[in-house]
């Protein structure tokens, strides 16, 4: 990206930053809304299920009602078809209805009508005979025996609103015998709704199947026998169902309603059960508006931060160009270097790689940055790198250099020297590092030779003097501490300059590293020690072995030697190349009088009794010791 096209997005970003605050209080206002209107519909089917179980339970108490008339009803008839209607029958069921009238509040009356429409059980108590009502001129017209309920009236007797429930009776001829008249009040339905406390602007609404009310609460005496056949409910193709929910403007008193509708399966009857909406969602309008409110101070607020954040990029604008141009020449600067410039951050990820890294470590810049900085370190060196960066962005130091090994994309690994320098802010506060890599890997291995020739004997590549002598101090030293043995074996080849002298140096040369060779195979243990002590003259160091160990191993190499099968016609006893083998212990801990020099001395005895002794043979220096004596003695 170059800087113009950095600019033009920078120009972008106080008016992206603003399209996101709107949208951001825009969300946040709409996720509100929606939740408060799903709130709103939760409120509803609540009600709906509430007005649901009312209006179920009325629907059975009405049929329940009715089944209680019926069943009274049913009893006269057949006492009726029975006995006949004369006066004794009649008498002795006037007292059984004012009985039954008596016992069940619900009954507002009874009565036995003959077939011309007088009552039997109330003569002289009505000025009127029954022959005109619907009720009796149904069973007049129908042979049916079924119940059969009537539209609401008002009573003949005291003027109440009543609903009939009758049933025909037959002469023994078989023709019309008359009626059999119940009837339930208007009231006692009324007043038996006034205990459900469904809401003070409620209502529950008992209606024929035609639309005429039979009973309402509150407002019986008001709406009562008036039609509402012309309203949704009983017009409404898809409201002709058993039951259901739905919503309307009551025609009755203008009210918004939630409401329920139940139609009896056995009864010309339809209960609705219904509810206020203003005041069922009061509740919910108010705790709407104050969670709105809160929302509204939210979203004001967001907007109030979003303005300061626009400023706030917009004045940052201009240091952020500054700071392109900056960038821009750092770049200019790193990606024309060889070495390999990169930039970590606080989170020590890398936030620039220059192209050299290709080079230097066989990664490419854009596979590089965003990775952790000091992900291929070596683990052995990683500790200490990590050190040194903490300290860096703690500002406890500037600048620092470092040589530590990394991986490599192809050659497995390299030596790179880092020099690191802090960058800070222009408050002062660190902000990262800048570190500049060189690859050192051939200085490394040309070091790592040079080291190794100063150590290393170059013709048998084992040990030399010099790192002989060093380790024999080491070792020395270790074995008083830990008040362990130390053991030297001395190992020379046997007449070596008649070697020379008969099959030449080159040969001679091999000789010595075919013995090297043999006794390099004996170091089984990372602190034993073989090297060249000079000449055809070689020496192995064993830490912590006591004299019989020595002796083992001591042998073993003289039988190997032995064994390699190097002719040497010069060697008359064996006719190939053997080797002379002293060797000596110590506890340094333990022989106090005792020095290096005296284990030296002691291997280089027990070497030289050996060849005295025949060569190709292993002589111990305690072996050694046991002997002088003998020789004094002689």
């Amino acid at each position: 990206m170059n800087v113009a096209s950095q600019r033009a997005g920078w120009s972008r970003l106080p008016l992206r930053a603003a399209a996101f605050v709107v949208l951001t209080c825009a969300t946040i206002l709409g996720v509100s809304g929606w939740r408060e209107w799903a709130a709103r519909d939760q409120v509803l089917r609540g009600a709906e299920t509430e007005m649901a179980n009312v209006a179920r339970s009325l629907t059975q108490h009405a049929e329940d009602s009715f089944d209680l008339l019926d069943y009274g009803v049913v009893g006269v008839v057949s006492r009726l078809e029975i006995d006949g209607t004369d006066p004794d029958t009649i008498a002795k069921l006037r007292n059984l209805l004012e009985a039954r009238k008596t016992a069940m509040d619900r009954v507002h009356s009874l009565a036995v009508i003959d077939d011309q429409g007088n009552s039997l059980t109330s003569p002289g108590t009505i000025g009127s005979t029954f022959s005109d009502d619907a009720f009796f001129r149904y069973h007049q017209l129908s042979p049916k025996r079924e119940a059969h309920v009537g539209r609401p009236v008002k009573s003949a007797i005291d003027g109440e609103w009543v609903v009939t429930l009758s049933r025909r009776f037959n002469k023994p001829d078989g023709s019309f015998g008359g009626v059999v008249l119940a009837a339930i009040s208007s009231k006692y339905l009324s007043h038996f709704y006034e205990q459900f406390e469904i809401g003070r602007n409620s209502s529950v609404t008992l209606m024929y199947g035609d639309g005429i009310i039979i009973a309402r609460n509150p407002g019986n005496d008001k709406f009562v026998g008036r039609s509402v056949a012309d309203t949704q409910l009983f017009r409404d193709a898809s409201l002709q169902r058993p039951f259901g929910a739905y919503h309307f403007k009551s025609p009755l008193d203008g009210a918004e309603r939630v409401s329920f509708f139940k139609r009896s399966g056995r009864y010309p009857l339809v209960l609705l059960a219904t509810v206020d909406k203003d005041e069922l969602l009061a509740p919910w309008r108010a705790a709407a508006i104050s969670r709105m409110l809160y929302v509204l101070a939210l979203v004001m607020l967001i907007a109030v931060i979003g303005a300061v954040l626009v400023r706030q990029l917009q004045r940052g604008q201009r240091m952020a160009a500054a700071l392109v141009e900056k960038e821009a020449h750092f770049r200019l600067l790193a990606e024309g270097s060889s070495d390999m410039v990169t930039r970590i951050g606080l989170d020590e990820k890398l936030r620039y790689v220059s192209p050299s890294s290709s080079r230097v470590v066989g990664w490419r810049a854009n596979q590089l940055i965003g990775t952790p900085a000091l992900a291929g370190i070596h683990e052995e060196d990683r500790p200490h790198v990590q050190a040194v960066v903490d300290a860096m962005k703690r500002g406890d130091t500037e600048e620092a250099r470092l040589t530590y090994r990394n991986v490599h994309r192809t050659n497995s690994e390299v030596w790179l020297e880092s020099t690191m320098r802090v960058t800070r802010k222009d408050n002062g506060k660190v902000d990262g590092l800048v570190a500049i890599s060189r690859d050192i890997t051939e200085q490394k291995k040309l070091e790592t030779r040079l080291e190794t020739l100063a150590i290393e004997d170059s013709l048998t590549g084992l040990a030399n003097r010099r790192r002989f002598d060093e380790r024999l101090n080491e070792e020395w030293a270790r074995a008083y501490r830990d008040r362990s043995s130390l053991a030297l074996l001395m190992i020379d080849v046997d007449h070596f300059k008649s070697y020379n002298d008969e099959y030449g140096h080159p040969a001679g040369d091999a000789c010595l590293r075919v013995v090297a060779q043999v006794i390099a195979a004996e170091m089984k243990r990372p602190g034993d020690l073989a090297a060249r002590y000079g000449g055809e003259e070689f020496a192995m160091l064993l830490p912590n072995t006591d004299a019989a160990g020595c002796a083992r191993i001591g042998e073993r190499i003289r039988r190997a030697i032995r064994e390699a099968g190097l002719v040497h016609g010069a060697n008359l006893g064996a006719g190939y190349v053997t080797a002379s083998v002293g060797g000596a212990t110590c506890r340094p801990a333990l022989e106090r009088t005792a020095g290096i020099g005296t284990l030296v001395e002691a291997a280089d005895q027990a070497l030289y009794a050996a060849k005295e002794a025949g060569r190709d043979r292993l002589m111990m220096s305690v072996e050694v010791a046991r002997l002088l004596p003998r020789a004094v003695g002689e």
